[in-house]
């Protein structure tokens, strides 16, 4: 480096912005649903099943937005926890349908005010203008972008 110029401003990037701010978002949620035996990913799913009635892993996978592999490690550990179950889809059997348990629904409830916190927080810090705004600019950025692997 020839000590002169920058040659790159990374905080003048937006990616380093929205990661940063990413990060600060995951992590606090992140610390209250670790007291629920969830992490965000699982919360999500869980979410996907019992809120969208989602069945199927590459819809689930989807609506996260994460891709199937790490789809397939969060449900095998939600499984494994007895929080939801897979089976042979009964009309398509090379398909997985995924079903939430009554303790994977008790365990959702539970941390609706964890997450429901973590939301009210961050918004707190914006007018309702500014939140509309910043969804409105994050999904501009977002699209006919491909979702990354989680």
């Amino acid at each position: 480096m020839d000590g002169h110029s920058k040659k790159y401003g990374l905080h003048d990037s937006i990616g380093y912005h929205a990661t940063l701010a990413a990060r600060l978002v995951e992590r606090r949620v992140e610390d209250g649903l670790r007291n629920f035996g969830l992490t965000r990913i699982g919360w999500c799913i869980l979410l996907a099943v019992a809120e969208e009635g989602l069945k199927n892993p590459s819809d689930i996978a989807a609506f996260v937005g994460i891709d199937r592999t790490a789809t397939s490690r969060a449900l095998r550990a939600l499984e494994n926890e007895g929080l939801i179950s897979r089976a042979i889809g009964r009309e398509d059997r090379r398909m997985t349908e995924v079903t939430m348990t009554q303790a994977g629904y008790d365990r959702m409830i539970q941390a609706v005010p964890v997450c429901s916190e973590n939301m009210d927080h961050f918004n707190a810090k914006l007018t309702a203008a500014e939140q509309q705004e910043l969804k409105r600019l994050l999904g501009k950025l977002s699209a006919g972008e491909t979702a990354p692997a989680g």
